[in-house]
């Protein structure tokens, strides 16, 4: 959950992008999921730093590890203070079944973006 001294930011039309919370003299940007986005700094380059990384990040694969014998290729489905969900990479198909994983918030270490030593998502074992 977050704190109650976070304080959220907006894109200027309104978009959640993060919060900024106090650390002693200083702010901390988190991004939308429950991310340090940088070291503490002063406010208007924690403001700055939310919007230069903006959404795109929710929009890119992730990988979900712990689930099989290898990492999982998923994309966000929804991201709240309370829950994230996720589900397997369906490659944009509308009729294609994903099964979907809620995990807790702020994201758990066994989410992770993807790297280049991931498994190939277009190839099938």
């Amino acid at each position: 959950m977050i704190d109650a001294d976070w304080t959220p930011h907006r894109r200027d039309d309104g978009e959640l992008v993060g919060w900024i919370a106090p650390e002693g003299d200083q702010w901390v940007p988190f991004d939308l999921l429950g991310r340090r986005a940088s070291e503490p700094t002063e406010w208007l380059d924690a403001e700055a730093v939310l919007e230069t990384l903006g959404l795109s990040y929710l929009a890119e694969p992730w990988m979900l590890e712990g689930e099989a014998d290898r990492p999982l290729r998923v994309r966000f489905v929804e991201v709240t203070p309370e829950r994230i969900v996720v589900k397997g990479e369906d490659f944009g198909a509308i009729d294609a079944y994903a099964r979907r994983w809620e995990l807790p918030w702020p994201v758990p270490s066994t989410l992770r973006p993807t790297r280049s030593d991931d498994p190939d998502a277009f190839v099938i074992d």
